[in-house]
């Protein structure tokens, strides 16, 4: 049995059978764009931290991929005898094999030593972080490595980026080297028995549950779905939480379907999706929901905002994983029913958030209410734009004070059983709309692919062909987003609806 890989022994950890099927069944393995995300941006974290730790840039980086593990391993030796940085270091002992993101040469009592340093794009220690260097310590002490310490590197979200290419303090670090060290007989119980696993012919038993999605979903969780009865009406469609009862008697009983849940154990939303999914009937309160925007005049505005993120800020005074806005729509409905759109949206490549503040003070007007769907969303990204912007501060805080959250509304008083448990705006719309489709939409049909738009759209590679392609299809996603909240709104109230 060939050595085991850092990331099949992780693996392992979240489930064995999940590293039987990455060595026996790679084929049925299915990544998603959000797991391809995040290997991109561990990327652009590695890159960072190679300048940061080797500013002279003397550093050697080992590139197993192109060189081959065994001369990756011949390699690394050589350069262990060196005084420089050693970025991709790679060792292979006890059954398992293991590449350092960085080794740092020190001096422990008079002799040559190393302190490695694993890089994480997170913004904080995660328990899969503390077997991942612990895996790496003794993968590379038994390799016969004199290591010191091993100390994991983060980003720092609360650290704000000055610009002109100066990264220093983006990345902190947690000094995990005692734990690591202590854990080396936990590690070959894991190579152990991840062996015994490997060398089985064949498919653990094991059934999917939440270790499937514990500490990322897995990529092969499609294909064990398949392998097992599939409720009709999934227990997953509950929202909120569950008591600590009804986990246990879920478990005891193997539970799968809504309908096996006795009603005593489900609060009384939970009981009114229960109902309204098995009987197949809509749940609608209409007074209720007038009621609740009653007191909210003419004229009205629909907001809706498109962010995007970077763990490595690109503008100055912004922040790692901050959320930026670069894009709104505006639909305003006046009190004669008159409807209009406002609309922003940058492309230039730099710094969109004092442009995206002034506009949208703006286009909302000085009086009436602002509609948006989740709250919590729009209403944090404008008072990090007050925070930013002093002079802006009083205009946009009176934005905030107008808000009224449609999602609260639409969750206590309406539900279809197509909604599947969600209340998200393109779950709810099908239901009130249907003649609304996101799925119609030409590209863009969600916020993660208006995000990765955004990106390809101010890339200096992308042509203008493509940039106003681009630019096109967000414009007409974020105005459906603002006029699907009209629709929503027209129907609780029992409006008229507006043609698209």
């Amino acid at each position: 049995m060939p050595d085991l890989s850092k990331s099949k022994l992780l693996a392992f950890r979240q489930c064995p059978k999940r590293l039987w099927l990455e060595i026996r069944r790679p084929d049925l393995r299915e990544d998603s764009l959000e797991a391809e995300a995040r290997f991109e941006v561990g990327h652009q974290v590695g890159d960072i931290a190679r300048k940061l730790y080797d500013p002279k840039g003397n550093g050697q980086l080992i590139d197993a991929q192109t060189e081959g593990f065994e001369a990756a391993f011949d390699r690394t030796k050589k350069l262990l005898k060196s005084r420089q940085p050693i970025f991709e270091a790679g060792f292979a002992a006890g059954g398992a094999l293991a590449f350092a993101d960085i080794m740092l040469p020190i001096q422990r009592g008079g002799t040559r030593a190393w302190r490695m340093v694993e890089v994480k794009s997170s913004t904080s220690v995660k328990d899969y972080h503390r077997d991942d260097v612990a895996i790496q310590a003794r993968v590379a002490m038994q390799a016969g490595v004199s290591l010191a310490a091993i100390t994991l590197s983060h980003v720092d979200s609360s650290w704000t980026y000055l610009g002109d290419g100066d990264y220093r303090g983006l990345l902190v670090e947690e000094d995990l080297t005692e734990e690591a060290f202590g854990r080396g007989a936990a590690v070959d119980e894991w190579i152990s028995e991840a062996q015994a696993v490997a060398r089985k012919r064949t498919e653990p038993d094991i059934r999917t549950g939440p270790h499937c999605n514990d500490p990322f979903e897995c990529p092969f969780l499609a294909h064990c779905q398949g392998q097992e009865p599939q409720a009709t009406h999934p227990i997953g469609w509950l929202p909120g939480g569950r008591t600590k009862a009804l986990k246990a008697l879920i478990e005891q009983n193997g539970w799968i379907e809504m309908r096996e849940i006795p009603d005593e154990h489900l609060n009384d939303r939970q009981h009114r999706l229960k109902t309204s999914t098995i009987s197949d009937e809509i749940f609608f309160d209409a007074k209720g929901a007038s009621a609740d925007l009653a007191s909210h005049k003419l004229p009205a505005y629909f907001i809706d905002f498109e962010t995007v993120q970077f763990a490595v800020p690109i503008w100055k005074g912004t922040r790692p994983y901050q959320q930026i806005p670069f894009q709104f729509s505006v639909h305003r409905l006046s009190r004669s029913g008159t409807l209009a759109q406002q609309e922003f949206l940058d492309l230039s490549g730099g710094d969109p958030s004092r442009a995206f503040a002034e506009t949208l003070i703006s286009a909302c007007g000085e009086r009436g209410p602002v509609f948006v769907y989740n709250a919590g969303f729009e209403r944090g990204r404008i008072n990090e734009l007050a925070d930013r912007y002093p002079r802006l501060r009083r205009q946009l805080s009176t934005i905030n004070d107008r808000i009224v959250d449609l999602l609260p509304v639409a969750r206590d008083r309406f539900y279809h059983p197509s909604q599947q448990g969600s209340w998200s705006i393109k779950a709810v719309l099908p239901a009130i709309a249907p003649d609304l489709r996101y799925d119609a939409l030409d590209g863009i049909q969600d916020g993660g692919m208006a995000m990765s738009g955004y990106l390809e759209a101010i890339s200096p590679d992308t042509t203008r062909e493509r940039r106003s392609q681009i630019e096109s299809q967000l414009r007409e996603y974020c105005r459906l987003d603002t006029f699907a909240m009209i629709r929503l709104w027209q129907y609780l109230t029992q409006r008229e609806p507006f043609p698209l």
